[in-house]
């Protein structure tokens, strides 16, 4: 039976919270740009007033992924259309029994992905994807690591623009992350930003069960389980370890003015002023919106003309 993880979302702030999910990026051969999309995302109730609980469910299976680009990835659009994906195993340890860890791309007549095959040059943990040859000035693809939901449905987690004729490995890190925000599966996100203050998931310690709960004060607690021998010699989920994320001590109060800095928008957190400059903890981040100009700057010190070019959650970017 193949292994699920699952992260249940709690939340115990007392408004509604959209939650989006997704996963760090994998180590990718060459060092290109990694893109990271959304895996999912939806509303939920304050739990004291509708006892409602957010349950998603992943498979451990690794996915190889390939995809169209209808133009060049950008934040808050989605990552392609047309897509291909491939079941396949990661390359083991030296010595290891060979796996199926490599797959074909092909472009004509159509996108696809060959069934899985076994090759010696990929390095240990990683998959590899074999890019044919085409004119990228035509079409550009995207190629990285797949993800399949309880449902079925497979999302491009992260990926890179791929070169035509190369080989590009991959290796996926199985860390994932909860934040508040509205990111519908498939979008682009900005990993940097939106998992400096979400919810972190690691299930390379072979935790399986993920409780999340939202704290009224923005921050998570984050209950690692398990599935072990209980008191009663059975098997079921212990608790193995648990924490709950703090503001950073060293964080500075921030102030977002309109543009003409007449006026305050939002007050938040800052580790620096330095740009880009990531604000979290906002207090009113349904009034910040992408591509507006700012000032932002200390509380009542130097502010200085910004954009915004993130904002997820409770958290903004602006440079």
């Amino acid at each position: 039976m193949a292994t699920k993880i699952t992260i249940n979302v709690t939340n115990n702030s007392p408004n509604s919270q959209n939650f989006f999910f997704f996963q760090q990026p994998a180590v990718y051969s060459g060092g290109p740009k990694v893109y990271t999309n959304s895996l999912y995302s939806r509303e939920v109730l304050p739990y004291s007033t509708s006892g409602s609980v957010l349950s998603f469910t992943m498979i451990l299976q690794y996915y190889a992924g390939v995809q169209q680009q209808v133009e060049p990835p950008q934040i808050g659009q989605p990552s392609g259309q047309l897509g291909a994906i491939q079941a396949i195993d990661l390359t083991p340890a030296s010595g290891g029994t060979p796996t199926k860890n490599t797959t074909n791309m092909t472009v004509d007549p159509s996108l696809g992905l060959s069934p899985a095959f076994t090759t010696q040059d990929p390095q240990s943990g990683s998959f590899r994807i074999n890019t044919p040859v085409y004119d990228p000035a035509l079409m550009n693809y995207s190629a990285g690591s797949a993800v399949q939901s309880l449902t079925g449905a497979i999302t491009l987690s992260n990926f890179v623009t791929a070169q035509p004729n190369t080989h590009l490995d991959c290796q996926p890190i199985i860390k994932f992350y909860v934040q508040t925000g509205d990111y519908t599966a498939g979008t682009v996100m900005n990993f940097t930003s939106s998992s400096a203050t979400a919810a972190l998931c690691d299930a390379t310690p072979g935790f399986t069960t993920f409780n999340v709960s939202y704290n009224s004060n923005g921050t998570w607690t984050v209950k690692n389980m398990a599935v072990s021998q209980l008191a009663n010699g059975s098997r079921g989920l212990i608790e193995k370890s648990s924490f709950t994320t703090e503001l950073s001590a060293a964080a500075l109060i921030a102030e977002v003015l309109n543009e003409a800095g007449t006026g305050l928008v939002s007050s938040g957190l800052a580790a620096n002023f330095l740009r880009p400059i990531t604000v979290t903890n906002l207090t009113a981040p349904g009034a910040i919106i992408r591509n507006r100009d700012y000032q932002v700057g200390p509380a009542g010190g130097r502010y200085q003309g910004v954009t915004c070019t993130d904002i997820t959650g409770n958290t903004a970017v602006f440079d």
